[in-house]
């Protein structure tokens, strides 16, 4: 699977602002691949804006259509205003791997419930239109094991190939990688089976496609 998330390095977050009905709304997203990142992410807007009057929220800690690792809150706005809303923009747009928080300061002209959710999806849209992003493959892991002389070969094959090497143990009767193979791709190395003379194999033989 492949997917943008916002191209945002550790605890550093996109800022943007909007204004309506003399409230502002600042709205922070950050790179979220696990929870941790939102809670720091959280922590951070509250540390900035003390004397806000809200910092609602919302969080994909994963890809989208993430089920687990999710969560938004209301933040003291009335139930299904603010989080919910800011959730639905974050799943409408397909980021993943994404936390947003909504700064709130009242300006003193209510909204109404309808007109919240208006405004906090409106500064949650209002920020993803502008966020960097990055495209992340989901990979699984797969083990070959090759002779030495082969290792160049197999580095090569895999970097045209869009295959990360993960990881390498060396032994004396040759070498095993461990290979990120994106996860939406049928594992075949049969090309390269045949460019390094049959002498690769896979750990599970049964994932050799012909």
């Amino acid at each position: 699977m492949r997917y943008p998330v916002p191209d945002l390095t550790p605890d550093n977050w996109f800022e943007v602002e909007i204004e309506i009905e003399r409230s502002r709304f600042i709205t922070w997203l950050a790179h979220a691949p696990d929870n941790g990142a939102f809670d720091r992410l959280l922590a951070a807007a509250r540390n900035a804006h003390p004397n806000a009057s809200h910092h609602c929220s919302a969080f994909i800690a994963g890809p989208p259509g993430e089920q687990v690792h999710i969560g938004f809150s209301d933040d003291g706005e009335p139930g299904g205003t603010a989080g919910r809303p800011m959730y639905q923009a974050l799943t409408g747009d397909g980021i993943g791997q994404v936390a947003a928080v909504v700064t709130r300061y009242f300006g003193g002209i209510k909204l109404g419930t309808g007109g919240l959710a208006r405004a906090y999806t409106q500064a949650v849209m209002a920020a993803l239109a502008e966020v960097p992003r990055r495209e992340v493959t989901e990979r699984r892991e797969v083990r070959v094991r090759i002779e030495f002389a082969g290792e160049a070969d197999t580095r090569d094959w895999c970097a045209q190939h869009d295959i990360t090497i993960v990881d390498v143990l060396y032994a004396a009767d040759g070498v095993t990688l461990a290979l990120g193979w994106p996860s939406d791709t049928q594992v075949d190395v049969s090309a390269l089976h045949s460019r390094l003379k049959g002498k690769l194999q896979l750990e599970d033989d049964s994932q050799l496609t012909p």
